[in-house]
């Protein structure tokens, strides 16, 4: 009975937490396509994980990867001035990237890559629940294209892409 007890108050204690922390998910477009969710930590942190998919738009080839970036919100108290009913945020973050690619039209070697990534960007949260951004995730780390261990070289661009939430409040 107190194993059930405690059990019981465990639940609710984990449900009444992960209720109160603002969440969102969507996606961003660019030559990266990118399934998100953003767990937010108080109102100035953020996990981002979010699931890649590289399409043959720009390139011939085909990828999956994902990462995973701890983010930083408005960091050194700096903010947009801004008076509307929306707000906008600036955000900051390191942490993980891996992921797969192969070139469809096989000239090159298929190839893996893992590192560290970065996050940058900038948010506008609308007064009802959407959110638009503009990110840039850059990654540094280790590949084996041609099969040799190299350093990922294309990951340093990092894809641009604008992303579009929904917001859980």
């Amino acid at each position: 009975m107190k194993k059930s007890i405690l059990i019981v108050a465990m639940v609710l204690c984990c449900t009444f937490i992960a209720k109160a922390q603002p969440r969102a998910i969507g996606i961003n477009l660019g030559p990266w396509t990118s399934f998100s969710y953003e767990h937010g930590f108080g109102s100035n942190n953020m996990l981002d994980v979010a699931a890649n998919a590289i399409l043959p738009l720009f390139n011939n080839r085909f990828g999956v990867g994902g990462h995973v970036t701890y983010d930083w919100i408005d960091p050194f108290g700096a903010t947009f001035p801004w008076n509307e009913k929306g707000e906008w945020h600036w955000y900051m973050g390191v942490g993980g990237s891996a992921g797969y690619v192969w070139d469809n039209d096989k000239t090159k070697t298929n190839w893996f890559y893992a590192g560290a990534a970065g996050h940058i960007g900038f948010e506008y949260d609308f007064w009802f629940p959407f959110q638009l951004s503009v990110d840039w995730r850059p990654s540094v780390g280790i590949n084996n294209m041609d099969n040799k261990i190299g350093f990922n070289q294309e990951g340093i661009w990092g894809p641009i892409s604008i992303g579009v939430r929904y917001l859980f409040h």
